[in-house]
């Protein structure tokens, strides 16, 4: 089984999007026995709330389920996870002080995998308002995330980078 775990601030917008986002794609591929997904926050103020208001409208609307996101709080037993994706960098120097340096190949940002990202950070839309943009970009990093997983496991259907 390969994990993966998306990790923003509150686990409440950024974070569930890109796990309802990556587990439809999952699912689209045929993975969903092989994948598994899910996220956290490293703040503890939203933990047992659903997603944002904003974020379920954005899921609803591009036909991807809410069905079982509750907020949580990044720990000690995330280490397990083989992928920790952060949304952005503050969120990755945080996952770093939870699970230790040592994890350190194993975490990096969404939007490391978006070449065409001028900045690497996933705009936190608690603050900005803008899901659609949000949902964009965690869409793009996500369909990344799988083709470079796919690629990394020997999966069927994986391309390296530049290959078409």
């Amino acid at each position: 089984m390969i994990n993966v775990l998306f990790v923003c601030l509150g686990n409440i917008c950024r974070s569930p999007m890109a796990e309802a986002v990556f587990k439809s794609l999952v699912k689209e591929k045929g993975l969903e026995n092989t994948i598994k997904v899910d996220s956290a926050g490293t703040g503890n103020w939203h933990v047992g709330n659903p997603p944002h208001e904003g974020t379920q409208e954005i899921l609803q609307k591009n036909n991807i389920s809410t069905t079982g996101l509750t907020a949580r709080q990044i720990n000690e037993n995330d280490s397990n996870y083989n992928y920790i994706i952060a949304m952005d960098e503050s969120n990755k120097e945080n996952i770093l002080d939870v699970l230790g340096s040592r994890h350190q190949e194993k975490v990096f940002q969404l939007l490391d995998l978006v070449e065409e990202a001028v900045d690497k950070n996933v705009p936190d839309p608690y603050f900005t308002g803008n899901f659609e943009e949000v949902f964009e970009l965690v869409t793009k990093g996500c369909n990344n995330l799988l083709n470079k997983i796919m690629v990394e496991n020997n999966f069927e259907g994986g391309q390296r980078y530049g290959e078409k």
